[in-house]
C-alpha cells in the first residue's frame, strides 16, 4: 500500500507540482499578476477544454444522469452537515457561511481536471467533464446564495452563469453530439491545441494564488471554524462522497473520478465569494491553503484505494 501511494505521488502529484511550484515562485518573487491569466483561463482555455472534451467524450446518458444526481445530492448533504455543525458549535454568521463554502465547493476545475487526466487518462477526463460543468453552474448560482443569502439575486446569479463562455462551449458540444455532427478537422485541431495549454496555465495560477493567501494568525473565534473546515473537507467529504456513490450504484472509472473530484481541496473562488459577501474570508483563505497542501498527501492515498477497487 505504501509503495503504491509513493508510486502515485511520483507519477501524478510530482508532475502536477511543477507548474504549481513555478506559479508560486513567480507569484512570490516576480509578483505575477494573475488577473490577465484568469481572463485567459475563463474566456479562452476553459471553453476550449470543455468543447474539446465534451465533443469527443465517451459518455453515456446513464453517466450524465448519475453524475448530475451525485453532484446535487452531495451538495445538499454537505450543506446540511455544515449547517448542523455550525449550529452545534454556535459559530457566528460569517464563520457559518464560510464553513458552508469550505464544505461544499471544491477545486475541481483548475486542479481536479489536470489531476484526473494524469491519474485516469482521457477516459477519466471524459467522465469528469459533466461534473465540472455542473460545478460551474452550481458555484455561480447556489454558491452566491450560500455566501450571501440576504443579498442573493436570482437574476444576477443566472446572469453570472451565462457570462461564462464555458457554458456556451458545453451547449455547442452537446448540440454537435445530438445532431451527429463534428467540427471541421482544422478547427478541432486548433481547439485541441488550446485545450492542451489548460493544465499548466491553470496550475501555475493556482500556485500564484496560494502564496497570496493570508497566513496571519486568526482570532480565537475563527480557529474552531478553521479546524472544523479542515476536518470536513479532508475527512468527512470523501466519506460522504463514497457513501453517496455506493447508494447511487455508481462504480468503475466513474466512481473513482467522482470520488476524487468530490475530495479536492477548497475551491479558490470560494474566497472571492467570501470577500464579496463578508463570509469570513480569512477562514476560507486559510482553509484553501492548508487543504491544498494536505491534498498532495491525501489524494495519492485515495487514488491508490480506488485504483484497487
Amino acid at each position: 500500500m505504501i509503495q503504491q501511494v509513493l508510486s502515485t505521488l511520483v507519477e501524478v502529484i510530482v508532475p502536477l507540482s511543477i507548474p504549481v511550484v513555478s506559479g508560486a515562485l513567480l507569484g512570490r518573487f516576480k509578483n505575477l499578476d494573475t488577473k490577465p491569466l484568469l481572463m485567459l483561463y475563463l474566456y479562452f482555455l476553459s471553453p476550449a477544454i470543455i468543447l474539446d472534451t465534451l465533443a469527443t467524450a465517451k459518455i453515456s446518458f446513464d453517466d450524465v444522469y448519475k453524475t448530475l444526481a451525485f453532484s446535487l445530492l452531495n451538495l445538499l448533504v454537505l450543506w446540511a452537515l455544515a449547517r448542523l455543525i455550525g449550529r452545534v458549535l454556535k459559530l457566528a454568521a460569517p464563520e457559518a457561511a464560510g464553513l458552508t463554502l469550505i464544505s461544499t465547493f471544491t477545486n475541481s476545475v483548475n486542479y481536479g481536471l489536470p489531476l484526473v487526466l494524469l491519474a485516469f487518462g482521457q477516459l477519466g477526463l471524459d467522465k469528469a467533464s459533466v461534473y465540472v460543468i455542473a460545478q460551474m453552474v452550481i458555484v455561480n448560482t447556489i454558491g452566491v446564495y450560500f455566501a450571501a443569502r440576504s443579498q442573493f439575486s436570482i437574476r444576477n446569479a443566472v446572469r453570472s452563469v451565462f457570462s461564462l463562455p464555458a457554458i456556451y462551449a458545453a451547449i455547442l458540444a452537446l448540440l454537435l453530439r445530438a445532431l451527429g455532427l463534428h467540427m471541421p478537422h482544422e478547427i478541432a485541431s486548433g481547439v485541441s491545441m488550446v485545450a492542451g495549454a489548460y493544465s499548466p496555465v491553470v496550475l501555475a495560477i493556482l500556485g500564484a494564488q496560494m502564496v497570496r493567501v493570508q497566513t496571519a494568525d486568526v482570532v480565537r473565534n475563527v480557529r474552531l471554524a478553521f479546524w472544523t473546515g479542515l476536518s470536513v473537507r479532508l475527512l468527512l467529504a470523501p466519506l460522504t462522497a463514497a457513501l453517496l456513490l455506493y447508494l447511487l450504484n455508481i462504480s468503475g472509472t466513474l466512481f473513482a473520478v467522482l470520488l476524487i473530484l468530490a475530495s479536492m481541496p477548497v475551491a479558490v473562488n470560494s474566497v472571492v465569494l467570501a470577500e464579496r459577501f463578508g463570509s469570513s474570508p480569512t477562514l476560507v483563505s486559510r482553509c484553501i491553503l492548508w487543504t491544498t497542501l494536505a491534498s498532495f498527501l491525501v489524494l495519492p492515498i485515495l487514488i491508490s484505494i480506488v485504483g484497487n477497487a
